[in-house]
């Protein structure tokens, strides 16, 4: 009986209700929007009754926009205003005008602007099809403190679009409307997304500066800047969204991927372009993909002339050199007629760089920033000003089982094998042949095996095993496929310091130019010294005082190679090799234990990539043997004489 007189007073409240929305919505002869909130219920934490305004709860509402008027409404915009501390988890058929990417806290209110299909058409034209004379945005979220029977309704809502005057909306109930008309004098006053954020700090860093702004489109300056000290970018790619319909008719210092005009000839840019030549657009993607130019390219007139371009996509990280740490490009972007104003200024959404080695990277939306300062061009102490400025933040992603390509071999004074890459360290085959096993450890080494290609040094190998009575496995282990290897090599170990060997080897058929290597240490970079061969330092502060960076001196930062042989039908290829020795006292590291592990690094990095580490250390048990012999033999001597 209670669930029945629960419906039929149900009934009562809500048959009123549609009979007034369809009224409502009948007698607007202009843009009628809507908005109704439809359910909600208490998620966790449950914090009421001790803190009922902090306790949050899930919120369903549908914002309604539909042109009841005689002219078609272009990019339409609405405005809400949230007050509850609203986070807007998803939202159809809309997205926010400002390109915050969702979820989004709105708790001071939002613009919605529509997508994919952002006009609406009007009665006339489309024989009163409502799919294509309004739309309906779903809306999701989660606000603060309003529980049942209250309803968690926005303060207002209001057509954002410039031409319309809009009255004080009406309330019942959980329902709210208003019906705005055309008036060419009213400008919207909609400010939200206006203030300026702070610039933040990542790995990659994107600005996209506004430098130049007419009535149809704008020049802006995209600058890439790489802040992570051991990372780099090497042949750059980037990648974003136009939300609007906007085009790249020009650019200096990069170049699109795809040369191609064909989208605008047939989609809305062309209906109004009507005159443009797009055989010079450059591209009309939505999603269109941009790389850097060649160096060769720096100084053209036409194409280049823009500082820090024009680096085959290269960017190093800042230890390696400040100046090649950043790279820049500009283009002209067209606008579609709804944005014709050179102050409406809108970046592209969805923004995604990557490179050829280091290429996970997370791009967060752009967010506006204080307009960027740039030096006068013509050489003059004063400073030039960006029209407006946007700042993409990116961070680097570690992926899960990424293959490296490279790895490390350890070595030492006090024993003569060398303990080699493992087996298969940067991949194999699926399923390898019977010719060699991915799961055998690797065999040990003779150093004179090191720098003979992997295919070549099996019967160093063996016998080398063979010598030292080892067992060898059936079938020989994999080897382990890697473009770079480095040896590190315990030179000497004495009462005031030691020394170390280190050796890059490029057994890849391309030249590694600007490499640059970082090793970290549980206890040995207070005391580097030297580096002899190499322009290196101890990086202070990353992550711990624990990382050595290097890299080779000018004019020999090139890793060549590997090459043939004398006589290519005898001799073996010949590796690219380069080498330095390291010098490090024990007076900033008291109580180190070098042979014991604590003078090899425990992470080693080579242009940014983290190689693969042996799973042991070379043993210093015959070392510690001889020593205990002597010492034996000591105390005897010592026994002896004190018997006499």
């Amino acid at each position: 009986m209670a669930k029945l007189l629960f419906l039929f007073i149900t009934f009562f409240i809500t048959l009123p209700l549609s009979l007034s929305q369809s009224t409502a919505v009948d007698s607007c002869n202009g843009i009628f929007l809507s908005y109704n909130y439809t359910s909600g219920y208490p998620i966790p934490p449950t914090l009421v009754p001790a803190d009922p305004s902090d306790q949050p709860y899930r919120f369903e509402s549908i914002l309604t926009i539909l042109n009841n008027g005689l002219r078609e409404l272009k990019s339409w915009r609405v405005y809400v205003g949230f007050e509850h501390g609203e986070v807007l988890v998803s939202a159809s058929n809309a997205v926010l005008d400002d390109g915050t990417l969702l979820p989004a806290n709105v708790g001071n209110g939002t613009v919605f602007a529509g997508f994919p299909e952002r006009d609406l058409k009007t009665a006339v034209e489309t024989a009163g099809d409502r799919s294509q004379m309004g739309a309906q945005v779903q809306l999701v979220g989660t606000q603060f403190g309003v529980a049942e029977p209250d309803v968690p309704l926005p303060s207002t809502i209001t057509l954002a679009n410039d031409g319309f005057s809009c009255p004080a909306l009406t309330k019942l109930g959980s329902w709210m409307h208003l019906c705005c008309t055309e008036d060419s004098t009213r400008r919207s006053n909609i400010t939200i997304g206006e203030d300026f954020h702070p610039l933040q700090n990542g790995d990659v860093t994107i600005m996209y500066d506004v430098i130049h702004s007419y009535e149809t489109n704008y020049w802006t300056q995209v600058t890439i800047s790489n802040h992570n000290p051991l990372h780099q970018l090497d042949n750059w790619k980037i990648v974003w969204e136009w939300k609007r319909d906007e085009f790249i008719f020009a650019m200096k210092g990069a170049y699109p991927s795809v040369i191609d005009g064909t989208d605008c000839i047939f989609g809305k840019q062309g209906e109004h372009y009507k005159e443009m030549d797009f055989s010079n657009a450059l591209n009309c993607e939505r999603r269109p993909t941009i790389i850097d130019l060649p160096p060769t390219m720096a100084n053209n007139s036409d194409l280049g002339m823009i500082p820090f371009c024009c680096r085959n996509g290269t960017i190093l990280p800042p230890t390696m050199d400040q100046t090649k740490s950043v790279s820049a490009f500009q283009m002209q972007v067209f606008k579609m007629p709804n944005e014709f104003n050179r102050t409406q200024l809108i970046p592209p959404q969805n923004w995604k760089i990557m490179g050829e080695v280091n290429q996970d990277y997370q791009c967060a939306p752009p967010v506006r920033v204080s307009p960027s300062r740039f030096p006068n061009p013509t050489g003059l102490s004063s400073e030039s000003t960006a029209i407006a400025s946007w700042q993409v933040v990116c961070n680097k992603t570690e992926s899960k089982g990424a293959t490296p390509r490279c790895c490390v071999s350890f070595s030492a004074f006090f024993n003569d094998s060398v303990v080699p890459c493992n087996t298969c360290a940067c991949g194999c085959k699926s399923s390898p042949s019977n010719t060699c096993s991915a799961s055998v450890p690797a065999l040990l080494l003779p150093s004179e095996a090191l720098l003979v290609p992997f295919e070549n040094r099996t019967r160093k190998t063996t016998e080398f095993a063979k010598l030292h009575n080892r067992p060898l496995p059936k079938p020989l282990p994999c080897g382990d496929n890697c473009g770079v290897s480095i040896n590190w090599h315990l030179n000497t170990d004495y009462e005031d310091g030691w020394t170390a060997r280190i050796t890059l080897i490029n057994w890849d058929e391309r030249d590694i130019v600007d490499w640059f290597a970082a090793l970290q240490f549980d206890k040995a970079v207070p005391g580097i010294q030297t580096m002899y061969s190499f322009n290196g330092s101890a990086l202070p502060g990353i992550p711990a005082n624990n990382t050595i960076f290097m890299q080779g001196k000018p004019g020999l930062n090139y890793l060549l190679a590997e090459k043939d042989g004398k006589n290519p039908k005898k001799n073996p290829r010949v590796p690219g090799t380069q080498q330095s020795v390291l010098m490090f006292t024990k007076k900033t590291t008291p109580g180190i234990k070098v042979a014991r592990g604590d003078g090899f690094p425990t992470k080693v990095f080579f242009n940014g990539e983290e190689c693969s580490l042996p799973s042991i250390l070379p043993s210093n048990a015959y070392r510690m043997s001889v020593a205990t012999i002597f010492f034996s033999f000591l105390l005897a001597v010592v026994a002896l004489l004190f018997l006499q």
